[in-house]
This record gives C-alpha cells, structure tokens and sequence, in this order.
C-alpha cells in the first residue's frame, strides 16, 4: 500500500496495490499488519455506507466524545473527501486536507480523531464506505459549517449543494475555538 501525505500530517491517503487479469481485478482494503505498519495501529468498531446523489454535501460532521478516527473510501462514484482539523493547541487548527476519492481510484483517506470530516459528490451517484473507531453517538455529533469563510474550504461546487437541514445549521469554527 502506498501512502500520499496531505496539507495536514497525520491524515494521508492510501493508494492500495490492485492485482488485474482478464476476469477483474482484487485488492485488499483492510489489513491490521500493513495498516500497523503504516502507523495507523487503530482498533475498528463501526462500519458506515452512504449513497448520495450528485451535488450533496454531507458535513462537515464530528463528535465532541467519542471522537472517531475514519478510513473512507468510494465504491461506487466520486467524491470530494474533506478533514478539517479541530484539534485543540494543534498547528495545523481550523486547516483542511482533501483527497478525490473514487471507485476507479481505489483511494482511502485516513483521518485520525479530532477532525471534522464531510464530502461532496461528484458523480452522478456515490456510495461511500468508512470504519469508524469509536460508536455513532447523536448526543456527542456536532456538525461545523461546510461554508465557513475562515476555514476556506475550495469545494469543487457544480451549483448549490443538496444539504441537510443539519448540515445547513452547522456552527463557525470560531465558535468550536471558543469552547
């Protein structure tokens, strides 16, 4: 497995090893050994799958408690894959990384605890995939808002986004700094 670093240490995207012949091809996805060998030695809990249409933006979503490192991938479609860092006293604070995550790239995006996380489909459909490492807690979720102008984030937009009525009532990262 090949790792490709991003603006912020820490979360890196992973390029697997695919094997092709005439019938399709195989990779693996998942293996404890190489991922500990990576650095990434986190204990899986909790798979996810979305589908989502073109144009949504899901995001950018985290949990106070339980804070949960995520692998993501796309399986079907592409999307644009966001972490932003919310990391207390970090260097990198309020900074985003992004990678295009597809089902022709194979890519995964490793974001550790700490992070918000969201993505915007580009395709016409995505299904996304991602192990979380701690429990979906609803009483712990917060989302921070995808637009906010002090985090920047230069979201590949084709119109204005599909969002939930959650993801439009997201908070400004000054007001995540203030807490």
């Amino acid at each position: 497995m090949k790792i490709i670093s991003t603006a912020i240490p820490g979360v890196v995207v992973l390029e697997p090893r695919i094997f092709t012949d005439s019938r399709g091809f195989f990779l693996e996805t998942y293996n404890e050994h190489s991922f500990e060998a990576l650095g990434i030695a986190e204990r899986f809990v909790q798979d996810n799958e979305s589908y989502s249409k073109q144009g949504v933006l899901r995001g950018l979503h985290f949990q106070v408690e339980q804070a949960q490192g995520k692998l993501v991938r796309a399986v079907a479609g592409e999307v644009f894959d966001v972490a932003v860092d919310l990391r207390k006293g970090s260097a990198t604070f309020g900074k985003w990384a992004w990678a295009r995550l597809s089902a022709m790239n194979h890519h995964m995006i490793w974001i550790p605890k700490g992070f918000a996380h969201g993505f915007y489909t580009l395709s016409e459909t995505a299904e996304v995939v991602y192990k979380v490492t701690d429990f979906y807690a609803p009483q712990h979720e917060r989302t921070l808002l995808w637009n906010d102008p002090d985090v920047g984030i230069e979201w590949p937009l084709r119109g204005e986004p599909i969002l939930s009525d959650k993801d439009r009532a997201g908070v400004r990262l000054k007001e995540i700094a203030a807490r």
